[in-house]
């Protein structure tokens, strides 16, 4: 099973980047990796204007989803309800975790095989089921890696995407019974989907996530490539989907703008290998398709972000994965580093809502405030501007009017706040303003001729001061 790996405040998410950073083999793959997917990418959109369009329109369908997301909700509830589908409303991971287990309790379910399914890893679904002694098997290839390997996804889209095949390879020979070292990735992926086959016809439930849910038709829509969706929704007699409230826009005409951006950011593609669009469980005189489906509406923080007019936009989202892969801080302390479930600038802006800000305020300072993510998000959401909103509310003062998030002062400490202060004073007042710069100029001298202590803690990329000054000086002679 996938470990817990601990939210902590900014002493251990430092540790965490530290020791990827100190790992020169995994930043040369992550780096690899973000360049391969920027390239796939860029070559996608090779028309400006039309991918401006697109982007337009995505973002006017999230955020029309999202301004009359309590209408569209329950408009999704009848017409599931009238199409045979239970729908579940959870608050919490508890809630959810308990709702799923129910189910399987009912139907007495030893087996569950899952898709892949992020808002699962959110609220540690398969730590719960096996706690209650079921087992919980992941069906995505990449997702079945780091289950066995006993670890969490470090990207929404490539859960393994920090592993090479040398360590797969390993890893399988390792795990899997009669398995010998192989590092032909055709042979490994043939030997995972022996391994998984099997798990399909075993199982009692399939458990998969929503990428949209069509208010209008009571619709479930699946994007995936590998087909393990489609089996686990169609193979087990009962599928339980879970999703995030969001996840909802009101017409079938409106999923076409949003799959094509959704494709095309995430992996490169075109279009995706499967669209899946469910509706019903299996109806009399039909061969296939499970007897129950079961919809699992979650909440866990998300009416936390669309209550605040400025934090909404965070909803957004259609999970592509863009901004982690052109993330410059994502691309060198990959996703474990960040200790959440969502890593990266989403990560960063969404994980405040579901964990507190008082457990996750270090990821909204994990920024350069670049821009990249902003300029590559499919919906336009503002990663940098609510990013800055985080960082004040994470040092904003507990009661005042800038406080309005669960968890917000958690960074506040009385040293900022008096340095703060003090810079406010020195520019609100020209004599303050004026002196303290006459100050400042005076410690020149102090300056340290030689940067060497500076350029030993850069990246080897960047030329040293003293090495660009003699480049020039051989220049001039």
């Amino acid at each position: 099973m996938s470990k817990v790996i601990p939210i902590h405040p900014a002493e251990d998410f430092k540790e965490r980047s530290r020791n990827v950073l100190n790992d020169p083999g995994q930043r040369k793959n992550f780096r690899g990796a973000m360049d391969f997917l920027q390239a796939k990418r860029r070559n996608q959109f090779p028309d400006e204007e039309e991918l401006e369009g697109l982007r337009d329109l995505g973002s006017a369908i999230r955020k029309y989803s999202l301004a009359n997301l309590p209408r569209l909700l329950v408009q999704l509830e009848a017409n599931l309800k009238s199409n045979g589908v239970q729908v579940h409303w959870a608050q919490n991971a508890d809630e959810a975790n308990a709702i799923a287990l129910g189910i399987a309790r009912r139907v007495k379910a030893t087996r569950i095989i899952k898709g892949k399914s992020m808002v699962s890893e959110e609220i540690e679904f398969n730590h719960a089921m096996e706690a209650a002694g079921i087992e919980a098997f992941e069906s995505d290839m990449g997702e079945y890696i780091v289950q066995l390997a006993g670890e969490t996804p470090s990207h929404i889209i490539m859960p393994a995407i920090h592993k090479t095949k040398q360590e797969i390879a390993a890893l399988f020979a390792k795990e899997i019974p009669g398995v010998a070292y192989t590092e032909d990735v055709d042979a490994l992926i043939r030997i995972g989907r022996k391994v998984l086959r099997r798990k399909f016809a075993d199982a009692d439930i399939g458990l998969s996530g929503v990428n949209f849910a069509v208010a209008e038709t009571g619709t479930l829509c699946l994007v995936e490539n590998e087909g393990n969706g489609r089996m686990c929704t169609t193979v087990p007699r009962v599928h339980i989907a879970i999703t995030g409230i969001e996840k909802i826009v009101e017409k079938l005409e409106h999923l076409p703008p949003l799959l094509s951006l959704l494709t095309r950011s995430a992996t490169g593609q075109s279009v995706t290998t499967y669209v899946n669009m469910i509706s019903s469980p299996r109806k009399p005189g039909e061969k296939d398709g499970p007897e129950e489906v079961h919809l699992i509406l979650l909440d866990n923080g998300r009416t936390q972000a669309f209550a605040d007019e400025e934090l909404r936009a965070t909803l957004q989202c259609i999970r592509c994965g863009a901004c982690m892969n052109h993330c410059p801080v994502y691309a060198r302390i990959g996703g474990h580093a960040y200790g959440t479930t969502y890593p990266g600038p989403i990560g960063a802006i969404i994980s405040p809502h579901m964990l507190g800000l008082e457990s996750t305020y270090p990821l909204a300072f994990a920024s350069t405030l670049c821009g990249a993510c902003v300029e590559v998000c499919p919906v336009k959401i503002p990663i940098t501007d609510i990013l800055v909103r985080l960082r004040n509310e994470a040092q904003a003062r507990p009661g005042s009017a800038d406080a309005t998030l669960r968890g917000s002062g958690a960074a506040r400490t009385t040293l900022i706040s008096l340095i703060w202060k003090g810079w406010s004073l020195v520019y609100s007042r020209l004599g303050f303003y004026k002196l303290t710069s006459w100050f400042m100029s005076r410690g020149r001298a102090l300056s340290p001729t030689e940067q060497g202590a500076w350029t030993r803690s850069r990246t080897p990329l960047i030329p040293a001061p003293k090495r660009l000054r003699d480049l020039l000086k051989d220049r001039k002679s």
